[in-house]
């Protein structure tokens, strides 16, 4: 360990600075202690608070500058607003799930409280200056979820300080100056996904200062049974920097020792930003005064002892105590703050209270009047007023109540007339189309730059369009990709050296250099991380998942972060990252290729591309590169040594997003399709048709979004039949297809035969082609399940095989 460096700045500890981080510290103490009271009295769900690290927080703020970034833990409520990022309304609006931006500017009411977010994507969707901001990327709840983006926005620093054609992009970075601040607290340091960030920040040696709010317990367990050594500085020793080697920097400090505090934040900000070294600070000693959250009391694991020495060390309580023995104010003068604090405190959540239920007040108001006049002279007015004294007398009333009292109604006049109906459906309508605003806008962008608004270009050929290998295809189009935009970036295990395991980059690395094509290690999490935080920081990434199996490492910061964060900050922020991969058709247990099924479920907010060959993955690159949407292509293995024709137009043809391509007109069956099926039901369709049988054969192309204009009903209609094939496992992406066409798309009107699906087995295969045959939908399978389909309708003309 290092120590702690004097302050330089000699008028850092004013008198007016002090009493201006005392009057903030206090203030943060006393909405904590009030957020916990409204949780306890029903006005919020649940509570989760920072009481007990303001210091800290205010001393990492006082380093962070414009154009920073904080990657943080849900506590960090002091920090933001000493950076002038939140205002005490705001805080308790965010508790009490204010549905508002006007009120959570931070995510809507969408996250519970904590949840910080800088609004750094316009109304329009478009980017603002970053560089002008004190930013705050959206928090989230999964333990440690918050540290993988950290390293990619720390590692955007370095490309803009290393790359010179990248400092013609303003509002992104001053000549990669900016500290990417991440915080955590301290039993989360126990996660993969933390020691995976921290390792990779210094291989990559990157301006990450990462705190970590330590107070001894992760909710009931002491650090003795989460960290070796009992101490996170300790136990990552070994990654300390020294004179010849690179490392990472560590310096602990006391919580509550706030000269010391604001030295060593000082001296981490600082190397961070002048060398593009990583820091990592250990603020230990914090206390946790109410507990971890809401949900129990910290008196029930914690000794007497404990509770004592909490008190004693009470961060707040140590900082009066140093500002009178200094003399920078008296005791008196500091109870004259406090008494200001709570009655700030009380006003703010007096005002966002307000606030909130004023929201509510017209739906609620409009129900109780619709509710009166539709029982006026009607037969159930005794039912229909019941009904609206149950919703006149809640205690806290949400729009929720007002709305399914008004559907208790309806349901109760289903037998009436419709003029007496109208009002009560108008009524659901209207609330309606105000949730589908408040909760299930903003999935995907939104803006001018969406891809959903690419029609497409068709790729263009001529007789002079040459035929070459699927990788070769790839090599000319990414060749093209970084020659025209230089924010395109590439990483990933062996994309570099040799040009990615099949070859789609070789020879790219030695013409574009190492800052743009650059090999990883073997760490899937923090690869998907570097690319969510170079993507928000304005930089095009295309992160490699080496096959489509080793996805999994790296699911829980694709489902709970990126995914999310379009939608959690109700269209705030953005991460266009493209994430590569190749699938399908592969062999082997971990190997299969094939789980598409757990992307659907997991990924919504993030496309999901199947193309068929290389030339279609092609054109879904350049879709999304002209969008701002986060998606998943996933690559045909199988397809690298197979023949296509290049494109005379490779850098400029585009395909849409969700729209299917029929690859062969049929009568009698359509079979819905992806990947590298394609392959095996056309050879299938070509042996039916010798049987008589015209099979129409659909590819989908894309999962999400799924066949956008209802195309495939278009075909059912004409054959009345329908295979929905693939090769996952049952119930997986099949199951899916089967549901977007026949309950989306109300195919089962215009059905003569049950629908089908044909999928894998439900176990992985196993190695060896005898495996893949015997586990996988195979040609002879898809003859099979067509044949068998017709032999039903017609056994005369097909009888059973």
């Amino acid at each position: 360990m290092i120590a702690n460096e004097q302050l330089r700045s000699t008028d850092i500890l004013t008198r007016e600075k002090i009493l201006s981080d005392y009057r903030l510290a206090s203030e943060s103490r006393q909405v904590s202690l009030l957020g916990r009271r409204d949780v306890m009295g029903g006005r919020a769900k649940f509570g989760i608070f920072g009481d007990g690290k303001e210091l800290a927080q205010l001393a990492a703020a006082r380093s962070f500058k414009q154009g920073d970034f904080r990657s943080g833990y849900y506590r960090d409520q002091t920090f933001v607003a000493a950076l002038g990022e939140l205002r005490w309304n705001e805080f308790f609006a965010q508790l009490y799930a204010h549905a508002d931006l006007n009120a959570d500017p931070n995510t809507g009411g969408r996250s519970m409280n904590g949840h910080f977010a800088t609004r750094w994507v316009d109304e329009q969707g478009l980017w603002r200056s970053q560089t002008d901001l004190y930013n705050s990327v959206c928090d989230i709840a999964p333990t440690a979820g918050q540290i993988p983006r950290a390293v990619g926005l720390a590692y955007a620093s370095k490309l803009y300080r290393q790359n010179p054609a990248l400092q013609d992009m303003p509002g992104f970075s001053r000549n990669g100056n900016e500290v990417i601040f991440a915080t955590i607290g301290d039993a989360s340091t126990s996660q993969g996904m933390f020691w995976e960030t921290m390792n990779a920040a210094g291989v990559l040696q990157v301006p990450l200062l990462m705190s970590v709010w330590d107070d001894g317990y992760g909710i009931s367990v002491p650090v003795e049974y989460q960290t070796t050594k009992g101490s996170i500085s300790k136990a990552m020793a070994g990654l300390q920097r020294d004179a010849d080697d690179r490392g990472i920097e560590i310096i602990t400090v006391k919580g509550w020792d706030y000269v010391a505090l604001l030295e060593a934040y000082d001296q981490a900000a600082r190397i961070c930003r002048e060398q593009h070294v990583p820091v990592l600070v250990h603020v230990q000693e914090l206390t946790q005064p109410q507990g971890h959250s809401t949900s129990g009391s910290h008196e029930r694991y914690k000794s007497k002892k404990r509770l004592s020495w909490e008190v004693e060390h009470d961060c707040n309580r140590t900082f009066r105590s140093w500002i009178i023995t200094n003399g920078y104010a008296t005791g008196d003068e500091l109870d004259a703050i406090d008494t200001e604090a709570k009655q700030v405190a009380r006003d703010a959540r007096s005002s966002a209270w307000s606030a909130f239920q004023e929201s509510m007040k017209p739906d609620l108001t409009d129900a109780l009047d619709l509710l009166q006049r539709t029982a006026r002279h009607n037969p159930k007015s005794a039912e229909l007023m019941a009904i609206r004294e149950q919703l006149r007398k809640e205690h806290l009333p949400l729009r929720r109540d007002a709305v399914s009292a008004v559907r208790k109604a309806l349901r109760l006049v289903r037998m009436d007339k419709s003029d007496v109906k109208a009002p009560l459906q108008t009524y659901l309508e209207k609330t309606a189309g105000k949730a589908a605003d408040m909760y299930h806008s903003f999935l995907f962008s939104q803006s001018p730059d969406s891809p959903m608004l690419i029609t497409g270009t068709p790729a263009h050929y001529t007789d002079e369009s040459v035929t070459v290998d699927g990788y070769i295809l790839m090599q000319r189009y990414f060749d093209n990709l970084f020659s025209r935009d230089e924010r395109v970036v590439a990483i990933g295990e062996d994309v570099g050296k040799i040009g990615d395991v099949n070859q789609g980059f070789a020879g790219l690395q030695e013409k574009f250099g190492e800052l743009r094509i650059t090999d990883t290690g073997i760490r899937e999490t923090t690869i998907i991380g570097q690319g969510i935080g170079m993507a928000m920081r304005g930089l095009r990434p295309i992160v490699e998942i080496q096959y489509f199996d080793y996805i999994y490492y790296a699911l829980a910061t694709l489902t709970d972060d990126l995914a999310t964060l379009h939608y959690r900050t109700k269209g705030g922020q953005k991460a266009p990252l493209i994430i590569r991969t190749r699938g399908h058709r592969l062999e082997g247990i971990w190997h299969s290729g094939s789980p598409l099924g757990a992307m659907l479920g997991s990924l919504r907010g993030i496309h999901v591309l199947v193309p068929r060959n290389m030339t279609q993955a092609a054109g879904f690159y350049n879709t999304l590169i002209k969008g701002d949407d986060p998606a998943l292509v996933i690559e045909c293995l199988n397809g690298y040594r197979l023949k296509e024709r290049l494109p005379d137009n490779l850098s400029e043809f585009c395909l849409p997003l969700g729209v299917p391509e029929t690859l062969r007109v049929g009568s009698d069956l359509t079979v819905v399709t992806y990947g590298s099926m394609c392959r095996i039901v056309m050879e299938a369709a070509s042996q039916l048709a010798d049987m008589g049988i015209q099979l129409e054969v659909i590819d989908v192309q894309s999962l999400l979004p799924f066949d956008r204009h209802h195309q495939i009903v278009e075909s059912i209609k004409k054959t009345n039949r329908v295979i929905f094939a693939d090769e996952d496992v049952p119930g997986g992406a099949s199951a899916f297809m089967m549901q977007q066409v026949v309950d989306q798309q109300d195919a089962y009107r215009y059905l003569d035969s049950p629908p089908r699906t044909l999928s894998a087995k439900a176990h992985r295969p196993p190695y060896g082609s005898d495996g893949d045959y015997f586990s996988k939908p195979n040609v002879d399978d898809v003859i099979e399940a067509a044949y068998a389909l017709m032999s039903e309708s017609d056994p005369a003309r097909f009888p059973a095989i």
